[in-house]
């Protein structure tokens, strides 16, 4: 019993090893994988400028479908020019916003999630994300 209980606390320690040795691992990572990092913590997620009317509408979008989306406007993060360079090579073509995420994949850009809607792949893909439960 007292060998289990150790092992487990030991396990657990190594797990955190990461981070108490590098603290600055998260802050010098690769925008891509903060991109990837933060579009896998929610369903939904749209990357986007306040500024970008497509953005608006793909939001429109998913709020009609009652689908509450997780948006990250780009030109209010700090780092937000870096991540959507990497969601322009990420793309292979500009514009790099407003570009959709479900399930911590990538759909697209707004005429994929368009061409999902209507191809009915869309609704399935929210509701294996567990953003839609109709």
């Amino acid at each position: 019993m007292y060998f289990h209980h150790h092992h487990h606390h030991h396990h657990r320690q190594q797990q955190s090893e990461p981070w108490r040795y590098f603290p600055a691992a998260r802050v010098t990572a690769d925008p891509l994988e903060r991109v990837a990092r933060l579009a896998a913590e929610n369903a939904v997620v749209v990357f986007s400028l306040s500024t970008c009317c497509m953005c608006h509408a793909v939001k429109r979008l998913f709020c009609g479908m009652g689908v509450n989306p997780t948006v990250y406007e780009l030109d209010q993060d700090p780092r937000g020019k870096e991540m959507e360079r990497a969601l322009m090579r990420l793309l292979g073509n500009s514009p790099a916003v407003p570009v959709v995420f479900i399930g911590g994949k990538l759909v697209g850009a707004m005429d994929n999630v368009m061409a999902s809607h209507i191809n009915g792949s869309l609704v399935p893909l929210l509701k294996e994300a567990g953003a839609l439960w109709l």
